[in-house]
Parts: structure tokens; C-alpha cells; sequence
């Protein structure tokens, strides 16, 4: 529970410590007595505690300073707290200036000094404002604080990190929030950069690169040992999957994610057809369950870094991330899924994160509360966001290009959406355009049939167009299609030739690639089945692989 503060100022040590030691002894069960012996230190102080969203409750200033008076501190501290009740100590001769502050800087109350007994003429004064204070004024978050602009792709990116990984955080728009607009301000010493993390401990990060912002909220971005068995790169389904399995059957397991733990899949608002959850669930959730389970169980899950390339030195599978840092281990499972295709037209670009979603966004959907907000695609994903989404907009429009949601849609979310009301499904319909300045603003839509075109408001479109797959970092290491997409097993093995370089005398184990000890799980591999269940099942499937192949080398 955070203890507001009662700040008291006086240049003299020896009415600063009387008037301290008068504030403790009444009020240090509720209230933190903080001290300082001059203007300008009071507020350094004030600044500082403002970093730290501590709550100050009440000012209690002497008048009489020589750099800077009472009245002059009391004006500066305002602007940071301006709901801190304001009380002046004076002298006889400082009256006037006392009255006139109570305009001037909205002063509660002036004492006069000395202000012996306190029990008379001290505690009852401030006993008053405090309890009007409480009454008042809630007691601030306690946590992470994010200030930023709606219409930030780089304030958008920092909340959706923190929201996939489950970290609670408040949101501080500086367009609407003069006080946190002021503390931008102070933290960015007059550059304009965003978005700001204010953090409980009181360090700030400006415009933090992924990493940065992963190691300062906890998460862990190293790795702890030499040699693992088992590197999964690829947090999604399939590669929390393996990491359980993994883990579980104790191999030195350690897993790679650049974003957050659940991958696309974590970003689904509601999973209603994996088994053993009737009610469903949220990707979030079960994301969340699967990391725990995983960490029960002893794997490592590196956070924030990227995987760039991977190289073969035997008996070694080496993983470069994007600090420069290598994960060495005996076997490597290849996870990295795929992410949402970009939505290639005019204006898309420039507003992306600013009205121009890729996925759910679960994060942003709240501010679009009785809006009218787009959703381009017509798969399982689309259906999942649209649903959600419903929630919030009043309209929802689906857009998709081929004739029916039917045709690409589990009938569960088809039967849903056609039983929403504020759901309006568009079939035969591309986005050609999007404008806007700093936000999203219209759209412009194409009718495939006849090539017609028309312009509507917008205020968030949604975007769930294909996929890609994440395998650059294998390109020139194994096979791979045209598309991008590993080939594994099976696919590897041509006219009764195995692949090229192949040393073992066996043919490739059904997920292993075209190098032994390198097996590719879930969305990126070429034939998957695209559910969460079998994404799953490829991870524990993978494990038992890497057993075998271990077993041999």
C-alpha cells in the first residue's frame, strides 16, 4: 500500500527538525514526513517523487527563504500537484504575503510561528485538510506507467508488449492528461520523444528498444547456461508445446521470443475449439498457462531477442539473436511461426499503429468504444477479432474477398457472427486505400465484382490477411519452398534420394529438416495443419524426435 507524503521546507535545520519531529509523532502511521532545507531542494524532490507517482498529500513551507520564498516553492509545486493541500508557515511581518498566496497559489491555510503547543494550533489545522484530501483524492497506481499519444505506432508497439506478456501497466495519454504531459516534459529535458515508462522504482525509459524494456520489467533476456539439449526458437503453440515437453523430460530446454509467449495464437480474443475447454479460453490464457507450465518445469524463456541466423558447427546447433549473443545447444527446434501479411496499399504505412492494426489488438480496442471499426480478412483469426471487437464498436464491418466467410471459417464463428448484431459482413470487397494524417481517418473500399469504389469513415481497421512465414534465419541452412516454409520429413526425400549433404544412414524423422539435430513445429513448417491443437502436438511430437536423434549422436 503506498503512504502518501507530507513534505515540510524550512532554511533553518533547527525549525525544520521541530517541525518534523512534531509531524512525526502525530502522523508516521499514515503518513511518510519528508524534509528538505530549501526551495530548490523541495523541489528536486517533488520532482523525483512525481517520477515515482508517489502521492504527496500536503505542503507545509516556510515563507521566509532566502533563494526561494514559500509562495514561490508553492507555485512550482502546484503544477505537479495541484490536488496537495498548501499550508505556509509565517512570521507576523509575513501576513500580508500569506493572505495575498491564498489567491496567488490557492493556499489552504497559513500558521503562524511558533506554533506551540502543536496539539493546539498544529494538528487540528492539518488533521482537517488531510482528511479532505483522502476523501478526495484517490491513491495513485503503484505500477508501470506508459505515457504516450493514441496515435503513436511506438506508443501502441510499448503497450502491446506489456499487454501480451501480461504485465500490468496505466496508460497516460499526454493529448489528454496535462499532469502527465508535464512530467514528459521534465523527463525529456525539452526533446519531444515518446512513448516515456515510468517505472515503480523511479528509472525512466524513453522510446526503450524491445530488449531494454524487456530486462527492466523482469523478464529474462540472457541465457544461463553454456550448452542447452533442446533451443526452440518461437514462443507460439508449437514451441511452448516442445518447451514443456522438453523441460518436463529433463533436457536443458531454453526458448527464444522476440515478442511475447503464444504468438498469434496469444493474440486471439476467444479459442472455443481446443480440447478440454468447453467455455473456451483467451490465447492469453492459455499462452499464460503454458509459459508457467514451462517454467515449472525448468525452461528458460528469453524474451525481447530475436533470433537472426543459426549455424551448423557439429556437434553444435549455434542460434545468433539480434544483441550479437549466441544460444549454443545439441538440438534445435525451428517455432517461429508466422505473422499477419501487410496491408499493401496506399496510406497503410504511415498510420500503422495508428489506426492500422495487425491482429486483434486487444489493447487498443477499448478506445474505439462506439465507433465504427473494420476488419479485413474472412479466416478463423478475422472471425475471433471481429467477435471481439463487437464488444466495443458500435459497427463492425467485415471485410472479405471471396464470396462467403464459409468457405474459410470454422461453422462455430460463422453461427456467432451472423448472431451479432452490430457484425456486418462485406463479401467481395478489397481495401484499396486509407487516409489520414497523424490517424486513421477513411477508407476506401473496392468491389471485386464490378471494380467499383467508395469512400467511408473509419476509425480502426483491423487487418488479418495471410501469413508469412518467420524463416530467414534458416535461409541457406535447410530447405525450404518457394513460400518460404520448411520442409520437413517426407518432403525431404525425392525419387528415394535423401537431401543433399545428408550424413546419417537414415532418412529425416518426420518434423527433422534437411540437417540433422534441426526440426521444425507448428505454422512454418510446409503441410502443418494450421490449429492450435496440432501446433501443439508438433511441439511434444518434436521433443520425442530430438530424444532419438540425441540417442545417435
Amino acid at each position: 500500500m503506498v503512504t502518501p507524503i507530507i513534505l515540510t521546507v524550512d532554511d533553518e535545520p533547527q525549525v525544520v527538525n521541530a517541525v518534523e519531529r512534531d509531524l512525526r509523532s502525530h502522523f508516521r502511521r499514515e503518513y511518510r514526513i519528508v524534509k528538505a532545507f530549501s526551495g530548490k531542494e523541495a523541489l528536486a524532490a517533488v520532482k523525483e517523487f512525481k517520477r515515482r507517482n508517489d502521492p504527496i498529500a500536503l505542503f507545509l513551507v516556510d515563507q521566509r527563504m532566502p533563494a526561494m520564498t514559500g509562495v514561490e516553492f508553492l507555485a512550482e509545486a502546484k503544477r505537479l500537484y495541484p490536488e496537495a493541500k498548501k499550508v505556509l508557515l509565517t512570521a507576523y511581518a509575513d501576513t500580508e504575503a500569506a493572505i495575498r498566496s491564498i489567491n496567488d497559489v490557492g493556499l489552504d491555510y497559513y500558521l503562524m510561528k511558533p506554533w506551540d503547543p502543536p496539539e493546539q494550533n498544529l494538528y487540528p489545522v492539518l488533521d482537517d485538510l488531510l482528511s479532505v484530501w483522502a476523501a478526495a483524492t484517490p491513491l495513485p497506481y503503484e505500477g508501470i506507467r506508459v505515457a504516450g499519444t493514441q496515435w503513436s505506432s511506438a506508443s501502441h508497439n510499448v503497450k502491446d508488449f506489456l499487454a501480451r506478456n501480461r504485465i500490468p501497466y496505466q496508460w497516460l495519454d499526454v493529448e489528454k492528461d496535462e499532469q502527465a504531459r508535464l512530467l514528459v516534459e521534465e523527463v525529456n529535458q525539452g526533446q519531444h520523444r515518446l512513448p516515456v515508462i515510468f517505472l515503480p522504482d523511479g528509472d525512466v525509459l524513453i522510446e526503450p528498444d524491445t530488449r531494454s524494456l524487456a530486462e527492466k520489467v523482469g523478464l529474462q533476456t540472457h541465457a544461463n547456461q553454456p550448452l542447452y539439449d533442446i533451443v526452440i526458437v518461437g514462443a507460439g503453440p508449437a514451441g511452448l508445446g516442445a518447451a514443456v515437453y522438453g523441460a518436463s523430460e529433463g533436457l536443458r530446454t531454453a526458448m527464444i521470443e522476440s515478442q511475447a509467449t503464444g504468438g498469434q495464437a496469444g493474440t486471439s480474443s476467444r479459442i472455443e475449439n481446443y480440447l478440454g475447454f468447453p467455455n473456451g479460453l483467451s490465447g492469453s490464457d492459455l499462452a499464460q498457462r503454458a509459459t508457467i507450465q514451462a517454467r515449472r518445469f525448468g525452461a528458460e524463456i528469453l524474451t525481447g531477442l530475436e533470433a537472426v541466423k543459426v549455424r551448423v558447427e557439429d556437434p553444435n546447433r549455434i542460434v545468433t539473436l539480434n544483441d550479437g549473443s549466441e544460444v549454443v545447444s545439441r538440438a534445435l527446434i525451428i517455432a517461429t511461426g508466422v505473422t499477419v501479411s501487410k496491408l499493401m496499399v496506399p496510406g497503410a504505412e504511415a498510420i500503422t499503429g495508428a489506426g492500422v492494426y495487425y491482429g486483434a489488438a486487444m489493447t487498443e480496442a477499448a478506445y474505439y468504444k462506439g465507433g465504427h471499426v473494420f476488419v479485413v480478412g474472412g479466416a478463423n483469426s478475422a472471425g475471433q477479432g471481429a467477435i471481439f471487437l463487437a464488444q466495443y464498436a458500435s459497427r463492425v464491418t467485415m471485410l472479405v474477398r471471396g464470396g462467403s466467410i464459409a468457405e474459410s471459417m470454422s461453422h462455430y464463428l460463422v453461427d456467432q457472427i451472423h448472431k451479432t448484431p452490430n457484425i456486418e459482413v462485406r463479401t467481395n470487397i478489397e481495401v484499396s486505400a486509407v487516409g489520414g494524417q497523424r490517424k486513421l481517418e477513411t477508407i476506401t473500399l473496392k468491389n471485386r465484382l464490378d471494380g467499383a469504389e467508395s469512400t467511408a469513415p473509419a476509425s480502426a481497421v483491423f487487418v488479418f490477411i495471410g501469413a508469412s512465414p518467420h524463416t530467414d534465419l534458416v535461409a541457406g541452412v535447410v530447405e525450404r519452398n518457394p513460400a518460404g516454409l520448411i520442409l520437413t520429413g517426407p518432403d525431404l526425400v525425392k525419387n528415394g534420394q535423401r537431401p543433399k549433404g545428408w550424413k546419417p544412414n537414415r532418412d529425416p524423422y518426420l518434423l527433422e529438416t534437411s540437417v540433422p539435430g534441426i526440426f521444425a513445429a507448428g505454422d512454418v513448417r510446409n503441410g502443418v495443419v494450421r490449429r492450435v491443437a496440432s501446433a501443439v502436438g508438433e511441439g511434444a511430437i518434436a521433443v520425442s524426435l530430438v530424444h532419438q536423434y540425441l540417442a545417435t549422436v
